[in-house]
């Protein structure tokens, strides 16, 4: 718990002030964090990091995080190319090498790369909306995953009886997800009521709720995939909280689901 809680506390203070900044220094930060979680997942698959499809999952993932419009680049790639150009490649990989690489291979590598990449370019893109208020929403999303996190935990344990999902994670509880929401609706009410007006309470609850609900799915989809391949974390990165997936799973879920859906009211 000691190593943990240490742990917990570094990493905050180096995410943290780049958060505050802002721009290129919390860009980089994301970049540098979907490649690391993207080395994690090929990892997992049991690929070599250095190899043909796990290097061409690498310049997707770059592809879509990359700060093309921080950096005024007049190339400026739209995700769904991005994505297009990516999977017909993959697919190029089977025929190139008469499916000594096959379909199955390629397929889990491409569908890393959309997992990390479209997941960390939204956590970036959060924090540089255009109606300015970028680390206001970017908090908003995080505390609001984070109060989940600690009210399922804490719930759980005081009043959690009925398994969630045993087969995937068996610590898990009905109550304790219940409570996750409640808390995440409570933190994101909270950011509504000092917002001056820049959010309603009514659409806190609806991201307050989709937070923790979305995160938990997401938590759980990364569980089911451990337990494929049999590993308890994804990486070691972070004594004490394993690796950069291991922490991101809801943020990589959540992030995207609130642009996508256009919860956040500049949409």
């Amino acid at each position: 718990m000691k190593q943990r809680i240490i742990t917990g506390l570094i990493a905050g203070v180096l995410f943290l002030g780049p958060c505050l900044a802002g721009g290129l220094w919390y860009h980089g930060l994301i970049l540098i964090m979907s490649v690391i979680g993207y080395y994690e997942f090929i990892r997992m698959t049991k690929t070599l990091p250095w190899s043909g499809t796990a290097l061409l999952g690498f310049i997707g993932v770059i592809m879509l995080v990359f700060p093309w419009k921080l950096l005024g680049s007049p190339f400026l790639p739209e995700p769904l190319q991005v994505i297009w150009l990516l999977m017909l490649l993959f697919l190029f990989v089977t025929v190139f090498t008469k499916n000594s690489t096959n379909i199955n291979h390629v397929a889990m590598h491409f569908l890393g790369a959309v997992y990390v990449g479209v997941g960390f370019s939204y956590i970036a893109e959060s924090r540089n909306t255009p109606d300015g208020h970028g680390l206001f929403w970017t908090f908003l999303l995080l505390l609001s995953i984070w109060a989940s996190d600690a009210g399922a935990y804490f719930t759980g344990r005081k009043w959690g009886k009925n398994k969630l999902w045993p087969a995937i994670s068996p610590n898990k509880t009905v109550e304790g997800a219940l409570g996750g929401v409640l808390i995440a609706i409570i933190t994101a009410s909270l950011f509504a009521v000092f917002s001056g007006g820049l959010l309603s309470i009514g659409l806190a609850v609806v991201i307050g709720a989709s937070a923790a609900v979305v995160g938990q799915l997401g938590d759980l989809v990364q569980s089911a995939y451990k337990r494929v391949y049999g590993i308890k974390d994804s990486g070691t990165l972070l004594p004490g909280h394993g690796g950069i997936l291991d922490r991101c799973d809801s943020w990589i879920t959540v992030f995207p689901f609130v642009h996508i859906l256009m919860l956040l009211p500049f949409n």
